[in-house]
């Protein structure tokens, strides 16, 4: 199957996330434009600043194209600022805004740039050997749902989560030579398009459970 996997690009590291698919043999699309959106496998929402990629988004009317993508099963990967945008809850309120994936999620958790760091994280789907985490002003999982698979954790914190088609991570796997998550989301894409071509309808259970 032909596979596109789009990249936010209306703010943040887009152009990292668009390379690492490339090193993964992926077509990437720098995605600016909802319409956009719809030749897309899957999509990745990038690291930056959240508050300036939610003014964004609305200002070019990406909230009904992003919901009628995520009913129809097409993965998402967001990452650090991306991460915030899909999480349901942040600060213990309920997101107006793309509550995709069951988690309540804390912004600049561990401090200012200053307190950015390095880590290796042991990664449940590849666990032989640690990946290299890179936190920017990195946010905290602080609450998962209980259907949310972590995937990843770092000081017993989730960092990697995953809920369907939604898959989360508060450090920067794009600023790494590693490639191993972007192929976990690649598999993801490839599963939701093998699921499509056998039933090209939702059903009506997850259709509900997309809707917040």
């Amino acid at each position: 199957m032909s596979m596109k996997i789009g990249v936010l690009a209306l703010q943040g590291a887009f152009r990292e996330h668009i390379g690492m698919l490339n090193q993964c043999g992926v077509e990437a699309e720098e995605v600016r434009l909802p319409s956009q959106l719809d030749d897309l496998s899957g999509l990745i929402m990038p690291g930056g600043e959240s508050t300036t990629m939610v003014k964004l988004l609305r200002r070019y009317g990406f909230e009904a194209a992003l919901e009628r993508f995520a009913l129809m099963g097409r993965p998402v990967f967001g990452t650090c600022a991306g991460a915030i945008l899909l999480a349901a809850g942040q600060d213990g309120r309920r997101k107006d805004l793309l509550p995709r994936i069951d988690i309540n999620i804390t912004r600049n958790a561990y401090g200012r740039q200053i307190e950015s760091r390095e880590a290796e994280v042991k990664l449940a789907f590849s666990p032989e050997r640690p990946f290299r985490a890179i936190f920017i002003r990195a946010p905290i999982v602080t609450a998962t749902g209980p259907s949310v698979e972590a995937l990843s954790f770092y000081r017993d914190r989730v960092v990697l989560a995953r809920e369907g088609a939604m898959l989360v991570a508060t450090f920067h796997p794009e600023l790494t030579e590693d490639d191993r998550i972007h192929q976990y989301f690649i598999a993801m894409v490839q599963d939701a398009q093998a699921a499509d071509s056998v039933a090209p309808f939702l059903p009506e259970q997850q259709q509900a459970a997309f809707v917040k």
